[in-house]
């Protein structure tokens, strides 16, 4: 087995900056289940569809030739100036209970759902109740003192903190919101400088956990719940959320997750806790063991979600303008043009800009792109950990801008 990848998945990558960046090139949860797009799909006459996006194109053929081998369960979306393009959706949400994945289905977001995190702070930064350049004892007690004194949210948010944490307990099997929130907390609190500040750190734990602490020192709201009315709640987001365990064994809107385990099989994860990932990066670990998704991490989100969290970031609904332009502004590079953003990647493929964020995980994977000069989003979701997404990222991109 390829040490950094699981059929097709480069996991390392993903969980790092994900997104076009990782794929060499160089887009957010929920409408009701079943709901239909609000915008009838385009004529093959419109000029400024690309003939790869119509249906019947080479993505949509591409990604039914994936689905019908079996190497792709879940929602493909194309969106172009509001209306949908193609929607896709195959294999189950439940095979348990033979529930089909549809558009209205939920899927974990893994690390594709941190650039919320960013936004928080951002909004909070364009409200004036924090500054980006304040550090992180601005705010919170109980780091260490070169932490305290010398990070910056920046430094968090654009992965250039130096900052490193202990490695997680994957075995624990959280019962409640409040033990997550402890533990993650006290994980975060946990963090050591291993580098001097401005140094890109790899998914450093910390830039995402103690930004959180931090909305909820401003706010007096906790994480899961601020996200919930101020991002999800503006962008008419109905059908995402940071879901419990209990919501994903019970409700059919939330997709389960296929898990690879070390025979090859996949297993429902959420319903064999018992059961780890095979995967090395990830070994043993299994998403549903978390009651919740830690604070300023994953959610759950549908495709025409994560659509309309896109277009609230392009009208000034979840951001002032000047401030989505800081969210997305380049800040970091991290190769000819690619460059790190606030918690995601931005790059240039064919002479314009592509905003995007994956994300990978046990049983998921995810990612959309967002084209603001164009105004397509394309979203991809998945309740498969072995799929070939770097691949399915680079046919959208290709179909979307004419790279080949």
């Amino acid at each position: 087995m390829d040490p950094n990848s699981v059929r097709g998945v480069d996991r390392r990558s993903l969980l790092g900056w994900g997104g076009l960046a990782a794929a060499g090139m160089v887009g957010a949860g929920a409408q009701p289940a079943g709901a239909r797009p609000a915008h009838a799909e385009p004529t093959p006459a419109d000029p400024d569809i690309p003939p790869d996006c119509l249906p019947g194109g080479a993505y949509d053929r591409y990604v039914a030739e994936l689905a019908a081998e079996d190497k792709f369960s879940g929602v493909v979306l194309l969106s172009y100036r509001g209306r949908t393009v193609l929607s896709r959706s195959y294999g189950m949400a439940d095979k348990e209970k033979g529930v089909p994945n549809h558009e209205g289905v939920a899927f974990n977001l893994t690390s594709a759902g941190k650039p919320f995190g960013a936004v928080a702070i951002l909004q909070l930064a364009q409200q004036g109740k924090l500054k980006l350049a304040d550090t992180v004892g601005t705010y919170l007690t109980g780091f260490a003192k070169e932490i305290a004194e010398q990070v910056t949210i920046h430094h968090m948010l654009a992965g250039i903190s130096g900052l490193d944490t202990p490695d997680e307990d994957l075995q624990r099997v959280f019962q409640s919101r409040e033990e997550v929130h402890e533990y993650y907390e006290r994980w975060a609190r946990q963090s050591k400088l291993v580098a001097p500040v401005g140094t890109p750190t790899d998914h450093a734990g910390a830039e995402i956990g103690i930004p959180a602490m931090i909305v909820e020192a401003v706010t007096g709201m906790t994480y899961w719940d601020y996200v919930q009315e101020h991002i999800f709640g503006r962008c008419g987001m109905i059908g995402t959320a940071f879901y419990t365990r209990q919501q994903w064994l019970t409700d059919e809107h939330i997709a389960h997750p296929y898990m690879t385990v070390e025979d090859g099989s996949r297993v429902d994860a959420v319903r064999n806790l018992d059961k780890g990932s095979a995967h090395p990066y990830e070994l043993g670990k299994n998403p549903g063991r978390l009651f919740i998704a830690a604070p300023g991490d994953a959610g759950f989100a549908t495709a025409p979600d994560l659509v309309r969290f896109a277009h609230g970031l392009s009208d000034g609904t979840v951001l002032d303008r000047p401030w989505a332009d800081v969210f997305t502004a380049a800040k970091v590079p991290h190769g000819p043009t690619s460059f790190g953003a606030y918690q995601m990647p931005v790059s240039i493929v064919n002479g314009q800009w592509v905003h995007s964020r994956a994300g990978g995980g046990p049983g998921s994977g995810a990612n959309w792109n967002i084209y603001p000069y164009t105004g397509w989003v394309g979203v991809i979701l998945s309740n498969y950990d072995d799929f070939p997404l770097i691949e399915m990222i680079e046919r959208e991109t290709q179909a979307i801008t004419g790279r080949r």
